[in-house]
């Protein structure tokens, strides 16, 4: 009996130490520290980080990832059907491999038909040779991650025109996750002063800043895009109309969270750190940076990831309406355009797989503004 209460004891002193070294890590943690503490405790959150971050690698890796060149025509599998691996044949398992694909045309309706044949086996493999890509500056190579040295390998199928449609779609991520982050960065800074200025200005400044913004924001979402998006050259190249629908969308996309900065700044601008900051002889950035905005930082963050998916979405609705980016440049709204007929819904639809990176995409930002906006207030 006394060594049961001898043991209870002991593991009684252990736990309660164990808290007190628990208490005194998080008195003494920083904030950033105590941010990353709480974040990973949401699990979803996590998981979509690592979304995301598989996300911008794919991108970034593109041309290595890609087993096709996203131009490449082949009049042979035109709108041919995604390919299936298969790793055990005759009962015996083998390295993976595809069938490739015979097709008839319908004379009457012009409508192709694939069927699996057999007699054509094509070995997948890694680190195969294929077409030239720029690595960094003169750098190139033409090493791809997977492909087949004897045929084709189209895991998503093609397109109308006979292009990989899994490679192109890596090629269009590039586009369509950096619009977003460029975006959203001009329109964070926009935000931010404007919406700073307005707020500790007050008077005829903060009047006409709103105004302004009651203006922009009067007017429907989608015509003001067309509009601004029309407005761009015919004959400039297609970078420059990358960037000037990434500056068009931030011109709208400030407006917000200039709103919102404006009222948080009016209302923390009298209380007492503020005002003892400031007979201290703290100037207005000093006071904005180190007081002002890590007061609401939490929802700063939330705006951030939250903006991110509205500035991909609105590049693909304006490059699906025809208003944005066009061919030969390649985005998920640029690939979506040539699924809007009939023709693609009822014989190709596997040429709305962009849709689904599209949704993870939003939903994996969601979900990481979920977590950040929680984990920005550690002692919640």
């Amino acid at each position: 009996m006394e060594t049961l209460e001898t043991a209870q004891t002991t593991q009684l002193s252990h736990d309660t130490h164990s808290e007190t070294i628990a208490d005194n890590d998080f008195a003494v943690a920083s904030q950033r520290q105590l941010i990353w503490r709480k974040f990973r405790r949401h699990r979803l959150a996590l998981i979509s980080l690592g979304v995301l971050v598989l996300m911008y690698m794919g991108a970034m890796c593109a041309p290595f990832l890609a087993p096709s060149d996203p131009y490449e025509f082949n009049q042979k599998l035109i709108g041919a059907p995604p390919m299936q691996i298969f790793f055990i044949e005759d009962g015996q398992f083998q390295a993976p491999f595809v069938y490739g694909y015979t097709n008839e045309v319908d004379l009457e309706t012009m409508q192709r038909f694939y069927a699996v044949d057999t007699s054509q086996k094509f070995t997948i493999h890694l680190f195969v040779e294929g077409p030239t890509y720029t690595v960094i500056g003169p750098i190139e190579s033409n090493i791809h991650l997977f492909g087949s040295e004897d045929g084709y390998v189209h895991l998503l199928g093609t397109d109308r025109l006979g292009r990989d449609m899994l490679s192109r779609i890596l090629y269009g991520a590039r586009v369509s996750l950096s619009i977003g982050l460029v975006g959203v960065m001009i329109s964070f800074v926009l935000g931010l002063i404007i919406g700073g200025i307005s707020g500790l200005a007050g008077g005829l400044v903060d009047d006409l800043i709103q105004r302004l913004i009651e203006i922009i924001r009067s007017f429907p979402t989608i015509p003001i895009w067309m509009a601004l998006a029309a407005a761009l050259p015919k004959d400039w190249p297609q970078l420059w109309v990358y960037f000037g629908i990434t500056v068009i969308l931030s011109f709208i996309g400030w407006t917000s969270l200039a709103r919102v900065v404006r009222g948080r700044f009016l209302s923390l601008r009298n209380e007492d750190y503020v005002i003892a900051s400031r007979l201290s002889g703290g100037n207005n950035i000093w006071i904005i940076y180190k007081h002002l905005l890590p007061a609401f930082s939490s929802h700063i963050i939330a705006s951030l990831t939250l903006s991110i998916p509205s500035m991909i979405l609105a590049e693909t609705a304006l490059s699906f309406l025809g208003l944005g980016l066009k061919q030969p440049l390649i985005s998920w709204g640029v690939l979506l355009q040539e699924a809007q007929n009939i023709r693609s819904v009822s014989e190709m639809p596997w040429v709305f797989s962009p849709v689904l990176f599209v949704v993870v995409t939003v939903l994996a930002f969601n979900f990481v503004g979920d977590g950040l906006r929680d984990a920005a207030d550690p002692y919640a």
